[in-house]
This record gives C-alpha cells, structure tokens and sequence, in this order.
C-alpha cells in the first residue's frame, strides 16, 4: 500500500475510512462545514511539519469547506474525485469513492499557488465558451475532471486555472480533449 507524507484534510470519519483502505495515510478530519479555529491551527500545524492535501466531497459543501482552508492555510495540495466516482445511495461523497478513484486523485494532487505571471486572461476563457454558454457548465465540468482540478462555478473555475498555474497549453490541449466528447 501506497504511504503518502502529507496529511489528508478530509470532512469525517468515514472519509478517513475510505481514504485508509486506498493508501497508508494520516488523516485530519474537518467535522463538517463549520471549522472552527481549532481545526483550522492543526491544519496549519500539519502543513508547516509534513504538508497537507485537501480531499473534500465533490460538492458544494466540499467545496466549500475547500475554499474556507485554502484562504487561512497558504500552500496546501488539492486532490479532488470526479462526482460520478463518488456518488453512493445516499449522496456524494469521499467515502463512496472506490480505493482506485481515491489514488488516482491524490496521484493527481495540484498545488496551489499564488500565479507569478498572467496566466489565461478572463477573454480566453470566455472565447473558450467556459462562461455564458450553453455548454459552459459542462465544459466546465468536463475540464476539471481532465485536468484533475474539480468543478467550479465560472468565476470559481476561472480561479482555480489561475491557482493551480494551468497553462495555455494545458487548457488547449484539455479543451481539445473534450471537444471530441461532445
């Protein structure tokens, strides 16, 4: 089984579960959408010792949660899991996700960072039809699951291609990639 360094910033307890069957891994767990300050010091602890990944539910909650650590914890890793590959009887989540779904994210893991130079400008997005459009939302979804970044509202997703430094050429070649799905 796989050992990954970093901590494992999940929602709970089954999360965790699910997270150890997949990899040999330490968890923290955010006890939902409220953080408190509590939990967000010992994200920062564990960031500053051994670094953290963030794998939240493929949701809004999740998302949420997400954006809520992002702002208050600089430098942390992000893995995320498509919504189809964490879907159960009973919701989305990460503890419905299979072993392989949870590897292949966290083989996956993007860093976000603060862009040094201009990335794609907000006109190549929208002439990329990821805004405004019939499609948007599903290219929108369609690029994140290709490009391993998750799914994000237009100025979310706008973001998040600055954040994780997604270049020209990335976009391209994701956008290429499902041009031929649709």
């Amino acid at each position: 089984m796989k050992k990954i360094r970093e901590v494992i910033v999940v929602e709970g307890k089954k999360d965790t579960a699910a997270v150890q069957r997949a990899v040999a891994a330490d968890t923290l767990e955010t006890g939902g959408s409220a953080i408190g300050p509590d939990v967000i010091r010992a994200i920062r602890w564990a960031q500053d010792r051994r670094g953290v990944i963030i794998l939240t539910d493929p949701d809004g909650a999740g998302e949420r949660i997400r954006r809520i650590i992002s702002e208050q914890v600089s430098g942390c890793k992000h893995a995320f899991i498509p919504r189809e590959e964490a879907t159960g009887r009973d919701g989305v989540g990460v503890q419905h996700a299979s072993p392989e779904a949870i590897r292949r994210a966290l083989e996956r893991v993007r860093t976000e960072e603060e862009p040094k130079e201009e990335g794609i400008t907000w006109e190549e997005y929208l002439q990329a039809g990821l805004v405004g459009g019939e499609q948007a939302r599903w290219r929108r979804e369609a690029l994140g699951e290709a490009m391993g970044i998750g799914y994000g509202n237009g100025r979310r997703f706008f973001r998040k291609l600055q954040l994780f430094r997604i270049t020209r050429e990335e976009l391209t070649r994701a956008l290429d990639r499902i041009g031929r799905e649709e």
